[in-house]
């Protein structure tokens, strides 16, 4: 195969990079044969297993996406990935991963003592936890989205998946760049920038700035002269400078990002009846008004979402001549303040903030084989470090607990029980806990594959992982009448503290069949495990003789007391899938099947706090595809879906004294993850003379219903929805190009998500992330020499 430059070519070969939507494309390579006008479907490199590789040759399920596609359908915060990743749910606008699934899979957890099911990773480093994962993508290589366990090849328990990150590496061979400016409905104001200078040949810098701000969309009835909400204000600055030498080469990565958003926003219903119900105790309007575009929440502690992250990265290769070491090291920063309205009620039932500062550091060492013959290898050793300090507060109405549990106000409670008056708190019900976390861990790996033919080969590894986690929480005093009744149940004389280990073997077999140059069958077992943790909402008490419920007269939690701690879960995950190309490579077609049995699984249930225990098992069954084809000279095409059926079973947690908590029905689906997923893009180029073309794209992502809790209850149903955009476009050979575009055409009104409320009718059900209305804008790109 050689590369060419072909006059006439179809668009999403131009640089769209139509293949780099789920099958994977991004640098052209065509045969030279008058068969098929030299018109095929391009190529990308992907680093799936820690080596570069032709993702049709990869035998696992990855999409992968690069720059040129990013930029054309508008993907600049890396959870937009969702949009075009089968199986790949749960965006949601906060900085927030808890609700992100693969395959169903997601992180039933939005403290900081555990981990996210799906891994996020930037540079091949690991990107952490809610907070400080998410990230503006700009100046971008590409990005991959890996389905199935991957902890093998990328640790920090990525169980169900992991999203990788990869940024545009200094060019020693160019002076280049391109500026991008944007602006649209709303107050729409984007720009992105990148320079490269190759200084010579030996050491090249390059420098990227990124900036976003929109204005809000969602109007609060509560406070209809508040600024309107889903608004962000984002800006990124990254520095990279690579060095090299005659058998080395290095990069070194600076970068830093302040965002500044609306919070999470919430429209609770009353398909629980908990609203009318208080409506005669609170003498007020209880359920919200207005529609779904509307939220109707007091947000007694403010609706934000504020970080910044700084990222320091040293990446360092030797040629040792029959291996490459790579050497990766990574350093972390961040702080970050959040709070929202969770009950999404316009009363003080649950306001909820996190303030949170921490410092993440890792290293890795990889050594690739590089020797001729049917024996491949590669191997590594990884080390991590995590320092966290989290201050968390729920903050309630004291009239409204009364309400709920006594049907009364507090002053009447307190006259019936008590013969005397309360005394309110005019901050309210403030529950908060600190928590001091510092965790470690290391592992190690080995896999080998062996061609027993040019059609056959079989790979088999293993990883060890050990995880240490040191854990300490404080529940504070709460200044109330009522005291700690309602997160806790309880306070803490100080911090208690835990700690514990965790260690497992994973091992991974994957068999390849080549019937010939076209097409590859693949097979995998895999084994996946994400370590044990901590809740940052409950405590483990201790009884006594004196204090047999293990806190004393004023509640207060007895010595001995511990953080309510949880072991791993594990996962068995078998994968059939095929990747091939027809007439010519102008069609591919990639597809899998998958089965996976989830045991000890981490559930979380609300009783004298938010508790996270092992139970349970999940069984899944699904399919994956994409078809793309080059249609003409002038129209593309890509289609993919998902189709995805689980069920959990033995979701029941046993007390000591026997009592059960029964957290989920046996069959109940798993929170948030559709059956159907389906996304696609057509798009068409007309070239008009030397000057340029025409270019044009309708793309959408549509999605069945999910269910907004383990009981599967009506009042947490979120309806399946559809989103469509449309762009046109004009792509000068000046080097600038000029694009228009309509994202959410039909102005579609759907949740991000839902939550089904408490079973006991004691919290209201509610939807969050209100979608995006219509939106029209317009893009400038200004090309400078940048391949």
């Amino acid at each position: 195969m050689a590369v060419t430059t072909k006059k006439k070519r179809p668009w999403l070969t131009t640089g769209a990079s139509f293949a780099a939507l789920l099958a994977g494309a991004g640098q052209a390579f065509a045969q030279e044969s008058g068969d098929n006008n030299g018109m095929v479907i391009e190529e990308i490199l992907v680093e799936a297993q820690k080596r570069a590789e032709s993702v049709q040759d990869v035998p696992l399920a990855v999409a992968a996406f690069d720059a040129a596609f990013q930029k054309r359908v508008n993907l600049d915060d890396v959870k937009d990935l969702v949009k075009f990743t089968p199986g790949f749910a749960g965006d949601s606008k906060d900085s927030f991963i808890d609700y992100i699934n693969i395959r169903g899979i997601s992180t039933n957890d939005f403290g900081v003592g555990g981990d996210p099911s799906v891994g996020f990773f930037k540079n091949g480093l690991y990107q952490g936890r809610n907070g400080v994962v998410v990230t503006s993508m700009f100046d971008m290589e590409r990005a991959e989205v890996l389905r199935g366990p991957q902890g093998f090849l990328f640790g920090r328990n990525a169980i169900s998946g992991a999203v990788s990150l990869y940024t545009n590496k200094p060019k020693y061979d160019q002076t280049s760049g391109y500026m991008e400016m944007g602006v649209g409905q709303r107050g729409i104001l984007e720009g992105e920038a990148a320079f490269n200078y190759g200084i010579n040949d030996k050491v090249a810098v390059r420098l990227a700035a990124y900036h976003s701000e929109e204005d809000g969309y969602v109007d609060n009835q509560f406070d209809p002269e508040a600024r309107k909400q889903v608004w962000h204000n984002k800006d990124a600055l990254r520095a990279s400078v690579g060095v090299r030498g005659e058998s080395w080469d290095s990069t070194f990565i600076l970068e830093y990002e302040d965002r500044e958003q609306s919070g999470s926003v919430y429209r609770a219903n009353n398909a629980l009846g908990i609203l009318d119900a208080l409506e005669d105790v609170l003498e007020g309007p209880v359920t919200p008004r207005g529609d779904i575009r509307d939220v109707d929440a007091d947000q007694g502690l403010g609706n934000y979402d504020i970080g910044e992250v700084l990222s320091l990265e040293a990446h360092i290769n030797f040629d040792l001549g029959f291996a490459s070491l790579q050497s990766i090291t990574g350093y972390k920063d961040h702080d970050y303040d959040y709070a929202e309205d969770f009950d999404g009620a316009p009363f003080r039932y649950n306001d909820y903030a996190q303030t949170q500062s921490g410092d993440y550091f890792e290293q890795e060492l990889r050594l690739v084989g590089q020797t001729e013959g049917p024996l491949s290898w590669y191997g590594g050793v990884s080390y991590y470090k995590e320092k966290l300090d989290v201050l968390f507060r729920n903050a309630l109405g004291e009239d409204v607990l009364c309400g709920v549990y006594y049907g009364m106000t507090c002053q009447e409670m307190s006259q019936y029980y008590y013969g005397e008056d309360y005394e309110y708190n005019p901050e309210g019900q403030v529950e908060a806990n600190m928590v001091d976390g510092e965790y470690s861990g290391w592992g190690a790996y080995f896999e080998a594959t062996y061609e027993f033919s040019e059609k056959f080969d079989v790979g088999a590894g293993i990883r060890y992982t050990k995880d240490t986690k040191d854990f300490g929480i404080n529940v504070l005093p709460v200044e109330t009448g009522l005291g700690p009744y309602w997160m806790f149940g309880l306070t803490t004389d100080g911090f208690v503290y835990d700690s514990k280990s965790w260690d497992k073997f994973t091992p991974r077999f994957i068999a390849r069949y080549r019937p010939n140059d076209d097409w590859m069958i693949y097979a995998s077992l895999t084994k996946g495990y994400k370590s044990g943790g901590f809740g940052s909402f409950a405590v483990n008490l201790n009884p006594t003789d004196e204090f047999p419920d293990g806190v004393d007269e004023n509640l207060v939690a007895t010595p001995g007391a511990t953080p309510n701690s949880f072991d791993p879960e594990q996962v068995t995950s078998y994968e059939v899938g095929f990747k091939g190309d027809l007439f010519d490579s102008r069609v591919r077609l990639n597809g899998n099947v998958y089965h996976y049995r989830y045991t000890d699984l981490q559930l979380n249930f609300f009783d004298a706090g938010t508790k996270i225990v092992n139970v349970g098992k999940v069984k899944a069954w699904g399919a994956e595809a994409t078809v793309q084809a080059i249609l003409s000279e002038n129209l593309d095409m890509f289609v993919s879906g998902s189709y995805n059926t689980n069920e959990v079973t033995g979701a029941v947690y046993t007390y000591p004294d026997g009592t059960e908590v029964v957290i989920g029905p046996d069959g109940s689906r798993l929170p948030g993850s559709p059956k159907w997923t389906l996304a696609g893009v057509l798009a068409y180029h007309q070239p008009i003379g030397d000057a340029g073309e025409i270019t044009g794209s309708v793309d959408f992502r549509t999605q069945s219903k999910t269910y907004g809790g383990l009981d599967n209850t009506p009042s947490g149903v979120n309806g399946g929805w559809t989103d469509v955009a449309a762009r046109l476009g004009w792509t000068s050979n000046e080097g600038w190009s000029v694009t228009a575009y309509m994202e959410n055409v039909f102005n579609a009104k759907y949740f991000d998500g839902t939550s089904e409320g408490s079973a006991d009718g004691l919290f209201p059900a509610h939807g969050f992330g209100i979608s995006r209305p219509r939106t029209v804008g317009v893009k400038l790109t200004i090309n400078f020499g940048e391949e």
